[in-house]
């Protein structure tokens, strides 16, 4: 599979890239920055330049061409401020969305967070990007061109992953680290059955290849 990833030198991202490619996949990431060019590569990724803050839904579509799915993997980082969870975590999402209909790739997998709502009230940061993923995540679920699925993680750590999680429509609260979800991801994208889901993430019992299944349904 050719896989596109958004938000490509994200934390997330490279240790997913790491495993599509070492499963035998094409991974492509879209990122801001040349200079982070060499790290997708050695992570066996194809690195494309775009800024989605600032490129056309034609100019993402045209990397997305010829994709058998689109991950969302981008967030404007723990050190922006409100505008730019706007402008990245919803603004780049529904753009992301826009260019994968466009293009024709059906597949698509959200990296969101647990407690997205984009009704939550709050005047923190923290409540801005929670509620600028919820809107993304609405706008998401709202297209019929999308085999759309939504994954919330708990909270995010840098752990060496226990390959052991909870993956369900409500986990409660907890912590994942990211080498977990980026196996969850990498499951979700080859799991046409998990398509019109939003599902919670936290570290749990079950190994993630079960997980998967389990919430697909095989």
């Amino acid at each position: 599979m050719r896989i596109v990833i958004a938000g490509g030198h994200g934390r997330i991202a490279l240790r997913l890239e790491r495993l599509l490619s070492a499963g035998g996949h094409e991974a492509v990431g879209l990122i801001r920055r040349p200079e982070q060019a060499e790290d997708l590569r050695a992570a066996g990724a194809e690195p494309v330049v775009l800024d989605l803050e600032s490129a056309s839904v034609e100019e993402v579509a045209a990397v997305l061409e010829g994709a058998d799915a689109a991950v969302f993997a981008a967030g404007a980082g723990p050190d922006s401020g409100a505008a730019r969870k706007d402008t990245v975590d919803r603004g780049a999402a529904v753009l992301f969305a826009d260019a994968a209909e466009r293009a024709g790739v059906r597949r698509f997998v959200v990296v969101s967070s647990m407690g997205a709502d984009a009704d939550r009230p709050g005047d923190e940061v923290f409540d801005a990007y929670l509620r600028a993923k919820g809107a993304a995540d609405d706008a998401v679920r709202a297209r019929t061109g999308l085999d759309w699925t939504i994954l919330r993680p708990g909270t995010l750590l840098d752990d060496a992953g226990t390959g052991l999680v909870r993956l369900e429509a409500r986990t409660g609260r907890g912590t994942v680290p990211r080498d977990d979800v980026a196996a969850v991801l990498a499951e979700l994208v080859e799991s046409p059955g998990t398509a019109g889901l939003t599902l919670e993430l936290v570290t749990g019992p079950t190994p993630v290849t079960v997980a998967a299944k389990d919430v697909a349904g095989n």
